[in-house]
């Protein structure tokens, strides 16, 4: 994996933060299959270049840490990118009067060093945590700051200072990023034709206009859109609750783009491509024919039940009514989990989820038991392996999440 470039002080230059350039013309064709490759790749399919040859959009991007060298079949060791969702209204087809830019979600997306498995953690925005020193977008530095909710750390320092704040609280390496708009997810909706979610109850909230009925639901465009940024519709109404609801909406969405109906389908492909481009910031280390490949090197082999989404764990603020204060020992047990690289166990769906049959099943990185039909050859000599497989630990009760293989549904409004 490349390596961050740090100043003679030991952190991240600030000459390579905040500041947007447009993208050379030559590096537009890559950028555009990388934007692909970070929505499709999981699926390990070859994406045909025609499907997205023709797109002349150039892409705004972020000057990170030094690329990966082109001719590189996969990302060495683990692989850390975060991705960013921006509440920013302007030049979108929301249009509620709200200004200013927030973090609205903020994802990391984990795959362990033996490229087997992948891992999304979900940050509540209303997270209340220290925030490092970031370099200004306009020059200068910003001060670092004890406890600032997370969900302002963009409007602070863009993109490189949620990277740098996650950095600090997860203690992860984290040398890629991508920002996306609401006209992104409104777009990647359409371009797949919608998504399909489970509503045990219907899920009604005036303050997104979101008004859906009970049972299966196709979710696209502004209505895939509220669904995401519900939260007095789901659960508690908490941020959490939100949190859970995404993931019913996250694991949906990798089942489809898995499946041979979006990927055999150039439109859809194209169109899919074409809504990424139009709507993402990456930082420059991402855009490059080298790092497209090693991507696609990394994770060709990761299968649905190896897609796990968990939500960082947290506690009620103290003293702030309606923030949330890090379980550092739960966390910390996470992400030693996750750098141990062993198959792990959610214990449970998040708040105002459950499985299609009603009950919440523990979700497990560990790799499927496999059956084997009956031998009708005479029996082998040789001696049984005593490989034992590798065991599975069970995260800690506060960390909730599920599979993107398991199909579950959203309850709906659980506590008035």
């Amino acid at each position: 994996m490349a390596k961050r470039r740090r100043d003679a002080a030991g952190e991240w230059a600030s000459a390579r933060h905040g500041k947007l350039r447009r993208s050379s013309a030559w590096l537009n064709s890559g950028r555009i299959l990388l934007t692909m490759a970070v929505v499709v790749l999981l699926s390990g399919a070859s994406i045909a270049a025609y499907a997205v040859w023709g797109l002349a959009t150039s892409v705004h991007t972020v000057d990170g840490p030094d690329a990966v060298a082109a001719g590189e079949d996969s990302l060495k060791g683990e692989v850390n990118i975060l991705l960013v969702g921006s509440d920013s209204r302007q030049g979108q087809a929301i249009n509620d009067g709200e200004t200013g830019e927030l973090n609205d979600v903020t994802l990391l997306l984990h795959v362990s060093a033996d490229h087997k498995s992948a891992t999304v953690i979900s940050f509540p925005r209303d997270l209340m945590i220290g925030i490092p020193a970031c370099p200004a977008p306009g020059g200068g530095e910003i001060p670092a700051m004890s406890e600032q909710q997370l969900n302002s750390t963009l409007s602070e320092g863009g993109l490189p200072c949620v990277m740098l704040t996650i950095e600090k609280l997860t203690g992860l390496d984290i040398p890629y990023g991508g920002l996306i708009t609401f006209d992104g997810v409104i777009g990647m909706s359409n371009a797949l034709g919608g998504v399909e979610v489970c509503l045990a109850e219907p899920i009604v909230d005036p303050n997104t206009d979101l008004n859906l009925p009970k049972g299966e639901v196709t979710l696209k465009g502004m209505e895939a859109l509220q669904f995401l940024r519900t939260r007095h519709g789901v659960g508690d109404g908490g941020d959490t609750s939100r949190i859970s609801n995404q993931q019913i909406f996250m694991s949906s969405l990798v089942r489809k783009m898995k499946s041979a109906d979006t990927l055999s389908n150039p439109l859809k492909v194209y169109a899919l491509a074409k809504a990424g481009v139009e709507n993402i910031k990456l930082t420059s280390n991402m855009a490059s024919a080298g790092f497209l490949q090693a991507l696609a090197g990394t994770v060709k082999d990761i299968d649905l039940d190896r897609i796990t989404f968990v939500q960082y764990p947290s506690f009620p603020h103290p003293y702030q009514q309606g923030r949330l204060t890090p379980d550092e020992a739960s966390a910390t047990t996470l992400f030693d989990i996750l750098k141990s690289g062993k198959p792990f166990e959610v214990a449970k769906v998040g708040e105002g989820v459950q499985t299609e049959g009603g009950t919440p099943t523990p979700t497990t990185t560990a790799p499927p038991a496999t059956t084997q039909a009956p031998s009708t050859t005479a029996p082998s000599t040789t001696t049984p392996s005593t490989t034992t497989p590798p065991t599975t630990t069970k995260l800690p009760d506060n960390i909730s999440g599920q599979s993107s293989a398991t199909q579950t549904c959203s309850q709906g409004r659980t506590v008035l």
